[in-house]
């Protein structure tokens, strides 16, 4: 079965192949890629779509709590159901890694669509950069 339906684009990052054409990620690959770029995406940062991203930034110098951790959960949902049409989203959780609350792990559950494959995706997030 042919996954060409998954789709394809530029690698992320952006980097050249050894012939000097933009290389490409395509499937699976490309949907994981498309999920970071929405995540580390700062509302209006694209200026010809300024909808597009997603609010984290918003709460980098936010001291870590039980509410912070809900509006950064709450706004990674909300951004990947808005711009990831090839997945259902089954989870997003975001906690803090040990001792150090200046660094939260943004854990993703998804389903691609087309294939009904199941994939995890932890992001790290730091605060007070």
């Amino acid at each position: 079965m042919s996954k060409e339906f998954l789709g394809r684009g530029w690698k992320f990052p952006v980097k050249l192949s050894s012939i000097g054409s933009i290389d490409e990620s395509q499937y699976e690959v490309d949907i994981k890629e498309a999920i970071k770029i929405i995540a580390t995406t700062s509302m209006g940062e694209r200026v010809m779509l300024p909808e597009f991203g997603c609010g984290i930034y918003d709460y980098v110098f936010e001291s870590p709590s039980t509410t912070i951790l809900g509006l950064i959960q709450e706004s990674v949902r909300n951004s990947l159901i808005k711009w990831e049409p090839r997945i259902d989203l089954n989870d997003v959780s975001v906690s803090m890694e040990g001792s150090d609350k200046n660094k939260l792990l943004i854990e993703i559950s998804y389903t691609v669509r087309t294939t009904n494959n199941q994939y995890n995706l932890v992001y790290p997030f730091y605060l007070k950069e």
